[in-house]
């Protein structure tokens, strides 16, 4: 039975590669391609794919998020992840949003196909370097916080755009909302988050994996 695959990073050169990859292994059907989260949900919602290849780390809307809704939206689809990051605080926050799968670029033509197996069966798979990473965070106690849990989905949104440099108008323009919305918004983010300037919030959601943008 071939899997319906959709694919979704920001750079096409990353895209064309999983496509050749995914493609000559045969039985893999790539219905589609999104340059970021939003083009992700929508594309989900029409093509009707069994999995979503979910880049973690775009601009606009992150793969966190996009994983999210696409999760919400259409129940039964299966997401992995595709990251450089072997964090687990990324690996935590994309299982927490529904992904099956978590995947590192660096050795994506292997383990892809493992995670695509492993999605045919339901079941779960993280590369060795992410499992790794997990087990160690935990054997440390650590791991990510639930403060982002606290967001709506709107609130989210606005906090990566922001944490990106865009201005208010910019961003009400971006999600079609009243520049005053976005600023209730940013101050409901900045109160659920006690953090008290754009700043501050920026190096949140770089540190948490909410944006493109380097840590």
């Amino acid at each position: 039975m071939t899997l319906r695959v959709l694919l979704v990073d920001d750079h096409e050169l990353m895209r064309q590669g999983l496509r050749s990859i995914l493609e000559s292994e045969g039985g893999v059907e790539v219905v589609g391609e999104a340059a970021n989260g939003r083009e992700a949900i929508e594309l989900a919602k029409k093509l009707t794919p069994q999995v979503v290849v979910m880049d973690v780390a775009m601009q606009d809307m992150n793969g966190i998020e996009a994983t999210r809704q696409v999760c919400g939206a259409c129940p039964g689809v299966k997401v992995i992840a595709l990251s450089s990051h072997s964090d687990s605080r990324y690996v935590t926050a994309m299982l927490g949003a529904g992904a099956s799968g978590y995947v590192l670029k660096a050795n994506a033509y292997d383990d892809l196909r493992r995670a695509l197996d492993a999605a045919r069966r339901g079941k779960t798979y993280l590369c060795a370097d992410v499992t790794e990473s997990v087990v160690a965070t935990s054997l440390r106690g650590g791991g990510t916080d639930n403060v982002r849990s606290l967001l709506s989905v709107r609130e989210r949104e606005v906090l990566q755009l922001l944490a990106e440099g865009l201005s208010s108008p910019e961003i009400g323009r971006r999600l079609f909302v009243a520049t005053s919305t976005v600023e209730t918004h940013r101050r409901n983010v900045m109160r659920k988050l006690g953090i008290h300037s754009v700043a501050d919030l920026t190096k949140y959601a770089i540190r948490e994996g909410l944006t493109s943008l380097e840590r």
